[in-house]
């Protein structure tokens, strides 16, 4: 059995690939099913994302693909030739895996081969993460034999049928199993204090970090914080962090990481508190399925305003608190901050409307449906 994965760019296509990943080599080792063999066609990943598909056993093919931007810009035109490019790898690397199924994550990285496998007449399943869908994902739903949403508020852009699923945002199941104990010790933190996650993603958000920044001295008077950064964006801020912080007795409150790996993630959701982040799908369902109250920063541009749509979705179930980026100040993020550690009765509510948001099964459902037309499409 081979399973094709499209998509990446970005931390919130890449690692719900993994998650399904680890659920497909489950089902089939509990099945029997003899081999599974993966392959990710992508087009430029991190090295961190390189050395975690070596370690997962996922073959890599690159495939260029350009951006569809919606504005004028000459990047549009030479993109255009990248695409086309990438078209013509994927249908020939396509017909030399012959793959049983193609699991797309949408976004631009996706669509050549989506495109190949339509052509070539290889069953595709779509995830979509936000509640606002991407270009590819509506072209592709409408011969995908499966689509999976996070968000329910994005079912009115695909056709209705019984192939479509509410399964909710794959996560990485490790990201549940934290032990507070040995997460305070790895941090060097104290349990007397609340421990505050800032986060603009797995590529950080250079707004957060500059506001977070400006008043972190103040937050480290009553809490503690672990802050990633983005791994751009580290050395500026421990330089700078260096300087804000100087004289300060709670200096050591503080830690600063450009990126948090999976076992640092997990260490880092068991202890939080409060999680200040950008509105990624990974985000809101990593916060939801740990139960963290979150405070959630859309970006003031971003592809289809999705970030808006994602935070204010979450928050009207009650589990998180929006704050809109052009009205963000540092006075307003700790106003903000002590309002909820002051009312504990509000933490609480949070944490249960988060654990009722949560679908920490999505990975092994996608999974599940994968394998399905995988063995349909063998005999």
């Amino acid at each position: 059995m081979k399973i094709l994965f499209a998509g990446g760019g970005s931390g919130g296509h890449f690692f719900p690939i993994i998650a399904i990943a680890r659920e497909l080599r489950k089902i089939a080792d509990d099945e029997g099913i003899v081999k599974v063999e993966m392959i990710l066609y992508s087009a430029a990943l991190s090295e961190i994302e390189l050395v975690l598909l070596s370690r997962e056993d996922i073959r890599y093919r690159w495939v260029p693909a350009g951006k569809i931007r919606n504005y004028f810009s000459l990047l549009n035109f030479s993109d255009s030739f990248k695409t086309l490019a990438g078209i013509f790898k994927a249908i020939w690397s396509i017909f030399l895996d012959i793959p049983d199924v193609v699991f797309s994550k949408g976004g631009y990285a996706s669509f050549p081969a989506v495109l190949a496998s339509r052509l070539l007449s290889i069953p595709v399943v779509i995830h979509e993460s936000d509640t606002v869908p991407g270009k590819v994902n509506k072209w592709a739903a409408g011969f995908a034999r499966r689509i999976a949403l996070s968000f329910s508020e994005s079912a009115k852009y695909f056709p209705e049928g019984d192939n479509v699923a509410l399964t909710g945002h794959p996560i990485q199941k490790s990201l549940l199993h934290g032990d507070k104990d040995a997460a305070y010790n790895i941090f060097g933190f104290t349990k007397e204090l609340p421990v505050i996650f800032i986060t603009g993603g797995s590529q950080g958000a250079e707004k957060i970090n500059d506001v977070f920044l400006d008043i972190a001295a103040r937050i480290l008077e009553f809490a503690q914080v672990i802050h990633q950064t983005g791994t751009r964006n580290i050395d500026g801020v421990k330089k700078r962090a260096t300087v804000v912080l100087d004289g300060s007795p709670f200096a050591s409150r503080y830690k600063p990481y450009g990126f948090l790996n999976e076992a640092d993630m997990r260490d880092a959701l068991a202890i939080t508190t409060i999680a200040v982040s950008r509105p990624g799908a990974g985000s809101i369902f990593s916060f939801a399925a740990c139960q963290i109250p979150a405070i959630l920063i859309p970006i003031s541009e971003s592809a289809q305003d999705h970030q808006r749509s994602n935070a204010y979705s979450y928050a009207r179930t009650g589990a998180a608190h929006v704050l809109e980026e052009q009205n963000l100040t540092g006075h307003l993020l700790v106003a903000e901050i002590r309002r909820l550690l002051e009312n504990q009765d509000k933490l609480q509510n949070m944490r249960e409307s988060a654990l009722e948001f949560a679908r920490p099964d999505a990975a092994q459902k996608i999974a599940r449906e994968i394998i399905n037309l995988a063995l349909e499409h063998t005999q």
